[in-house]
């Protein structure tokens, strides 16, 4: 009998999906004398990419165009994600970058934010419910203002969940609020490791992440993160991954 077709160790045998707008945050911890970034081991049981060490995120919501911000997506930020094909609205440019940070918290307990700084925005706040409850309870709007776009990636075809990731960094100081108890054995992510940037990467770390992370240490060396950066954008044609830029 012939063996399924795989990519990475990854099933490649299901029919065509298309992929779904999906953002990660990479967490950058700048303390030291070298930077550290943060990666989390997924469950065993999942279907996606089991046992691996990812950075966190996951899919975009409905929703998460409607979430109230403390800031605006900054312009630079906003030119890049609308970059490359296939086109996007700026409405959803915006709901990527929030599901960004709504899967952090959501994965991680770490939320990025600011203190509402008014009444009106102390209403927004604590109205907040679901995935962003921690943030009501904080009094915190997520802010986008301190997202970078560092890389894009198409998961190949065939694959049985298929996703258009953006990955962002931001730097851990952005960190405005703690949940404790939200990674466990039973919980989509079952540890949490911060690595740092040059060191070998960890056995379980899926292709793509070790290229971000390669594409993320470049970035890195040259300086702070920036918005002026190319964006590298990683996508399969005739069965091999391209690296364009964006």
């Amino acid at each position: 009998m012939a063996r399924p077709a795989t990519i990475n160790g990854d099933d490649a045998s299901h029919p065509y999906r298309k992929p779904k707008d999906a953002a990660t945050l990479i967490l950058v911890d700048r303390s030291g004398a070298v930077p550290k970034v943060l990666v989390g081991r997924r469950h065993d049981k999942l279907v996606f990419m089991p046992g691996r060490f990812v950075f966190p995120g996951g899919r975009v919501d409905p929703s998460d165009n409607r979430v109230p911000l403390a800031h605006p997506l900054p312009e630079a930020l906003e030119h890049k994600l609308l970059s490359g094909a296939p086109k996007i609205a700026a409405a959803r440019a915006r709901a990527i970058a929030v599901a960004a940070i709504r899967e952090v918290c959501e994965e991680t307990g770490l939320c990025l934010g600011c203190k509402a700084a008014s009444p009106h925005e102390a209403t927004q706040a604590t109205t907040l419910a679901g995935e962003w409850k921690p943030f009501a309870e904080a009094r915190l709007l997520p802010d986008p203002s301190h997202l970078f776009l560092i890389a894009r990636a198409i998961t190949p075809p065939g694959l049985v969940r298929r996703f258009d990731t953006r990955f962002f960094a931001a730097d851990a100081s952005a960190i405005a609020h703690r949940v404790d108890g939200i990674v466990r054995p039973d919980a989509e992510l079952v540890e949490l490791v911060w690595i740092e940037l040059g060191s070998s990467p960890l056995e379980a770390m899926h292709q793509i992440t070790r290229r971000v992370l390669s594409e993320l240490e470049t970035h890195l060396a040259m300086g702070p993160l920036s918005h002026a950066a190319e964006v590298p954008f990683f996508h399969f044609r005739s069965g091999e991954m391209r690296r364009d830029t964006l």
